[in-house]
């Protein structure tokens, strides 16, 4: 009855896999070069989307589906804080577009339970883009003392400073 849900919720798993995997390459990285503040952010992010891939299997498995916990996609393997920042920017704007797209199916479909769940998940997506755009602004206004700053204060905790 509602393959189609069930497809296009699959194929979102499959995206939110992805970006599971690209956040926590790039937690490794970022937290390997002293910048806590964004290597929290692309872990928390990272979460953020295993939680999405939990919502979009519950619903699959409502609908009698298979959950296909699969992805085609290859991690970047990016070192470069900026270019991170633009390609989650980008996986963001995707996912926002194709799951506005996807809620539009499903409704013609007569799916308003799917409908709703991509809704949910565009917010989510729109609100992950602002975080990373936020983060490339504070890049581009501050320049390299933005990481510089970052990797200063894990030193001083590390030494047993602390943040005063």
């Amino acid at each position: 009855m509602h393959e189609k849900s069930i497809d296009l919720l699959n194929t979102s798993v499959a995206d939110e896999l992805h970006a599971v995997h690209q956040y926590m390459y790039f937690h490794f990285h970022c937290d390997d070069q002293g910048y806590d503040l964004l290597a929290s952010l692309f872990k928390r992010t990272a979460i953020e989307e295993m939680m999405h891939i939990e919502l979009l299997a519950d619903r699959i498995l409502f609908l009698n589906g298979e959950v296909e916990l699969a992805t085609d996609e290859a991690v970047k393997k990016e070192h470069d804080v900026k270019k991170m920042l633009e390609i989650a920017k980008g996986m963001e704007e995707s996912s926002a577009k194709a799951y506005n797209k996807f809620a539009m199916e499903c409704a013609q479909n007569y799916d308003s339970a799917t409908k709703q769940l991509f809704e949910q998940l565009v917010a989510d997506e729109e609100r992950h883009w602002n975080q990373y755009d936020d983060e490339t602004e504070n890049l581009g206004r501050f320049g390299d003392s933005y990481l510089t700053l970052q990797a200063i204060e894990r030193s001083k905790t590390n030494a047993g400073g602390g943040a005063a």
